[in-house]
């Protein structure tokens, strides 16, 4: 955490096996609903896409890719430098993690300014991959940081309070991906409490 910034606790989600399980299952479900095929590989930002990321691959029989912070990674890499909203930061890839052509779908835990998504798009293109989307948990709409991204971009959850969340949240396509994301969002707040 920054002074100044807010930022969505989700942890919260993961001390509880049922709760990381029906995330993973709506997160499954939104995919399926949105995208007419699904990804060879996920790339999973870091951290908090690294949370779920993996368990998502194993549900789409997808291969999984981190992106990592600078100095973090073994091996010849890519590197991507982007601003957030408190700050300028770089990402890496390594340069033969995923196969020329390959259809990648990035996901992250939360969207703000897009400068992360994008820096991770352009290294999954710098090294051959397909982008095919980016995937969130939550999406804070008025930063605008979708008009950035050249691909679909789906979110669970918009908005940075819960009543505006309670209004505008894309229930995904069926029944059960609404089942799924509500027993997420419903767990005491633990999806969306601030952090200042």
């Amino acid at each position: 955490p920054s002074k100044g910034i807010l930022f969505e606790d989700i942890m919260p989600i993961f001390s509880s096996p049922k709760l990381h399980a029906d995330l993973v299952k709506a997160l499954e479900l939104e995919v399926r609903a949105k995208f007419d095929k699904t990804p060879d590989v996920i790339v999973g930002l870091e951290s908090r896409g690294f949370l779920f990321g993996p368990s998502l691959a194993l549900r789409l029989d997808a291969g999984f890719v981190p992106v990592r912070k600078q100095g973090k990674l073994p091996g010849k890499l890519e590197t991507e430098g982007y601003e957030k909203e408190y700050g300028t930061d770089f990402f890496q890839i390594q340069s033969d993690a995923i196969a020329k052509g390959q259809t990648v779908l990035v996901v992250d835990d939360i969207m703000a300014t897009g400068g992360s998504a994008m820096a991770a798009g352009n290294l999954v293109k710098k090294i051959g991959g397909d982008i095919m989307g980016y995937l969130f948990l939550m999406e804070l709409e008025f930063l605008h940081g979708r008009d950035k991204l050249n691909a679909p971009v789906v979110t669970l959850l918009s908005g940075q309070d819960a009543e505006s969340r309670e209004k505008e949240l894309p229930l995904g396509q069926t029944k059960e991906s609404a089942e799924d994301v509500k027993s997420v969002q419903d767990a005491g707040g633990a999806a969306a409490s601030k952090q200042p």
